[in-house]
């Protein structure tokens, strides 16, 4: 009330205020306010779900403003399992306009502090591609599911070790419109083959990062020409292994491995990512 009498003497000084008036102007402000759109509300929801008999612990990440059904991105962790890193990925799909799911790939929620059981775990996976397989299918049935989600619109994005996965699953032709890799392992043992990918493919890496050698990227490109990959690769100068993760630099120090955060890389790969899905799926 009184912030309507402070509006109406502003705007009308030679009128008399009323009661009556003050009134009115309070009840039109209270009416604007609640009638005014919510804000996106990022909602964040742990999902159990299962490969077999494991169960397998992810979350599914979403704007609940937005109504209209959208479409999903997959995220596959690094080799320490779901970390922050992760999350806040997953949350900035979300609020690009797509349902994030973070997958599971060691199940029960295994996470790793230490390269030695990082290395267990990514391996047992990595090393059983018929186990890698379905456990990604696994999430990508449980994200397909989801209320808000079309189920027709589906893709993935990586990082490291979960880029590695997810350029394998685009070579195994799962149902996918466009996989991003980020700083992801290069070498296969299921290389692409003509007409088997569905996915386009986006691969974003280090220039730097000597867990990626010059020639696995030439054995690569080589692999999605004969193949007919509608891919596209790029290298950042400067950059090494981990460069989207701002806690890579402190991991590289505490393990002495070659990892490290590089910020203007980090922006613009994404940058890259969120153009690449919006030629996919359509803009937000």
């Amino acid at each position: 009330m009184d912030f309507a009498k402070r509006f109406l003497f502003k705007s009308q000084p030679n009128q008399e205020m009323t009661m009556h008036a003050a009134r009115s102007i309070a009840g039109a402000l209270f009416a604007l306010a609640v009638s005014a759109p919510a804000s996106a509300a990022i909602r964040e929801e742990p999902v159990s779900y299962k490969d077999g008999d494991t169960v397998m612990k992810g979350f599914v990440v979403y704007d609940d403003a937005r109504k209209a059904k959208r479409p999903g991105i997959v995220v596959v962790h690094e080799w320490w399992g779901i970390t922050k890193h992760v999350h806040d990925s997953a949350r900035s799909l979300a609020a690009m306009g797509y349902t994030a799911f973070i997958a599971d790939m060691y199940g029960e929620g295994k996470t790793a502090d230490n390269p030695k059981t990082a290395g267990e775990l990514s391996g047992s996976v990595s090393k059983n591609t018929a186990l890698m397989q379905a456990r990604f299918n696994a999430a990508r049935d449980a994200l397909a599911r989801h209320a808000t989600v079309d189920p027709k619109r589906i893709g993935a994005v990586g990082f490291c070790f979960g880029g590695s996965v997810v350029l394998d699953m685009a070579r195994v032709g799962a149902d996918l419109g466009g996989v991003a890799a980020f700083h992801a392992g290069l070498t296969t043992s299921t290389p692409a083959a003509p007409g088997k990918v569905k996915a386009k493919v986006l691969v974003q890496n280090g220039a730097d990062d000597p867990f990626i050698k010059p020639d696995s990227v030439e054995a690569f490109k080589k692999e999605m020409v004969l193949a007919k990959v509608n891919y596209h690769y790029i290298d950042y100068r400067g950059a090494v292994h981990a460069f989207t993760n701002p806690e890579a630099t402190e991991a590289g120090k505490k393990f002495n491995l070659p990892l490290a955060y590089n910020a203007a890389a980090d922006k613009q790969s994404k940058a890259e990512m969120a153009k690449f899905f919006a030629e996919i799926f359509g803009r937000k």
